[in-house]
């Protein structure tokens, strides 16, 4: 299977899987012209995306849903929640044909195309989300994106994860002393909130197993964030829990507007 991030952070969201013979695109975040170059880029055919599945409803993850969709025929998964939310969402200036809408449930299992799909419940202010246990070529990839607080479902995904990408948003004290407003402050270190690099972290070093080789940290903040402190962040936790980056498991942060190239999973 290999694996690229088109862009991950609150300017656009969009990664790639594919198989070889099939592909899925989760979230389409990012503008379509962009996402086109960055195609043509890695000699990747958006013609060759048979599915797209859709996290949540906010419009850094679905702003060009619509586009994509209709224009190369690509069913979009989600749940009811997240197509409602599609539909009465002002960023998305192209909704979903309902010809391609596809229901997804929490917990139920799906085969889509060549890939296993279960989707699970995360936490935040969205109108749903969900991230994705996605089972293909022998392996298990999972994402969890936009979350405020780790669920028990959560740390079961994490433990059976071969590859994960999970939010490394803020760091606490650039969120807490830097310029947003205390409402927005609070929000994002809510329970619907996101995830801070500690929580991140933590959250590896307490549930992976020796399965997981590689994680992406993803939507890092902007002015909250940046990606030597994530990096340094997770990592010093791993260590401080026995666990070595570049010899038990790879450790990669993810660009917010720069594709990450290919990686061979």
């Amino acid at each position: 299977m290999k694996f690229i991030s088109f862009g991950s952070g609150s300017s656009g969201n969009c990664y790639y899987l594919s198989t070889g013979s099939d592909a899925v695109l989760i979230d389409v975040g990012v503008g379509i012209r962009l996402l086109k170059r960055h195609c043509i880029q890695y000699g990747v055919s958006l013609a060759s995306v048979n599915n797209i599945l859709l996290t949540h409803d906010h419009a850094d993850h679905i702003k060009s849903v619509g586009s994509i969709s209709s224009h190369y025929n690509i069913p979009v998964y989600a749940t009811e929640l997240v197509h409602e939310g599609v539909v009465h969402n002002p960023g998305v200036r192209k909704k979903i044909d309902p010809a391609l809408k596809r229901v997804v449930e929490k917990g139920k299992a799906l085969q889509i195309g060549e890939f296993n799909v279960t989707p699970f419940g995360v936490p935040h202010d969205s109108t749903d989300n969900v991230g994705y246990v996605i089972g293909a070529c022998g392996v298990t990839f999972s994402i969890i994106t936009d979350c405020g607080h780790l669920t028990d479902d959560m740390q079961q995904v994490i433990h059976d994860s071969d590859y994960l990408v999970i939010e490394a948003n803020h760091d606490l004290e650039m969120l807490n002393y830097g310029p947003y407003s205390a409402y927005l402050k609070a929000r994002i270190s809510s329970p619907r909130g996101h995830l801070s690099n500690e929580d991140c972290g933590n959250a590896i070093a307490a549930y992976a197993s020796s399965r997981l080789r590689h994680v992406w940290l993803c939507h890092l903040s902007e002015h909250n964030n940046n990606p030597r402190v994530a990096f340094n962040t997770v990592d010093d936790i791993l260590q401080a829990n026995g666990i070595n980056v570049g010899k038990d498991l790879e450790l990669t942060v993810l660009n917010r507007k720069i594709p990450t190239g290919i990686f061979e999973l």
